[in-house]
């Protein structure tokens, strides 16, 4: 799927001040050109990392996380399916992080290969996925939508 660049300022709030020139904002873009969609946020402070996860946890809202690099093949290669489970699965928040700008986080999270994916539940993690493995990244989504669904019902 190609973003145009009105789309990837509005989806992942890159700052207003970017030039074409600059160094971080080109690297920025081309990471949202390829990890992010309309309903996938980037993520590259902590602030916003902060943001989304209150945000998340105040709406009981369940979260899946992707830790990704521009540079790994495997993170490219899955992003589109992320990107269109972030489509199917409006209700839940899909977020990208950058591991090389969050690499605190990263480390945190202990991040030992991306892409890694967390699936998180009232803030928590609730499931893990290392690698790109597609069937197993749809099939862990929609069983923690599922489980979401019933626990509500």
């Amino acid at each position: 799927m190609l973003i145009s660049p009105p789309d990837i300022l509005h989806v992942c709030g890159c700052c207003n001040n970017c030039h074409g020139g600059d160094e971080e904002c080109v690297h920025q873009e081309n990471y949202r050109k390829e990890f992010a969609s309309r309903n996938v946020h980037l993520l590259t402070t902590m602030e916003k990392w902060n943001e989304k996860i209150s945000e998340a946890t105040r709406d009981g809202k369940i979260v899946v996380v992707n830790f990704s690099a521009l540079w790994c093949a495997p993170c490219k290669t899955i992003a589109q399916v992320y990107c269109e489970l972030a489509d199917k699965y409006s209700s839940v928040i899909f977020l990208t992080v950058d591991v090389d700008e969050l690499a605190e986080l990263s480390t945190s999270w202990e991040i030992k290969a991306t892409p890694t994916f967390f699936f998180l539940k009232d803030g928590r993690p609730a499931d893990k996925l290392v690698g790109g493995n597609k069937a197993e990244l749809q099939r862990k989504t929609a069983a923690i939508v599922n489980l979401e669904s019933r626990s509500r019902n």
